[in-house]
């Protein structure tokens, strides 16, 4: 059963437990290092581990940066194509990391979705077929310390604006 790193009020389900374990197991994010431990049953939070291993490990010691980025890397885009559903296209746009301390012992990171953001992307998609929306979030101690800092912009629009646009361009060339 899956096991909430930081409080919140949601709960997973079967199907998100599931989805978690299929996701640890992906040899492309088992690579990164992280650990996804919770994801809530509407997916608008995901909680990760990351720690030091002979795998995450680098030249120093610490996690390795890439370890840290590549353990985050999927996750809000992943959560906003379950959340927004297949009327939704979403796409990493660009990330931005500033590592505050090297890493040494087990560190854990929240992402969240609020209903405010949900409703504001839905807005903004509406009225102009696409956005471009920034989240960030931080790893973290057991007390708090940041260790790194992440911003990712993720694209979203409908497909219908998508298609479009993928048309106009085609022609173009």
């Amino acid at each position: 059963m899956a096991q909430s790193i930081f409080e919140t009020n949601r709960s997973s389900n079967f199907k998100t437990n599931v989805q978690r374990i299929v996701f640890n197991l992906i040899p492309a994010y088992w690579c990164s290092g992280g650990k996804i431990g919770f994801i809530s049953s509407d997916w608008q939070e995901v909680h990760i581990s990351l720690r030091r291993k002979l795998r995450t490990r680098n030249l120093v010691g610490s996690v390795f940066g890439g370890s840290i980025y590549s353990a985050t890397d999927p996750i809000y885009m992943t959560q906003l194509l379950f959340i927004l559903g297949k009327d939704y296209v979403v796409w990493d746009k660009s990330a931005e990391i500033h590592f505050k301390k090297p890493i040494y012992k087990k560190v854990h990171i929240r992402f969240e979705i609020t209903d405010a953001q949900i409703a504001e992307i839905k807005e903004i998609v509406e009225k102009d077929g696409r956005c471009n929306y920034t989240f960030e979030t931080q790893f973290v101690n057991e007390e708090g310390v940041v260790f790194a800092v992440i911003s990712k912009k993720l694209f979203i629009a409908t497909k219908e604006f998508y298609k479009m646009k993928s048309k106009q361009k085609k022609e173009e060339n």
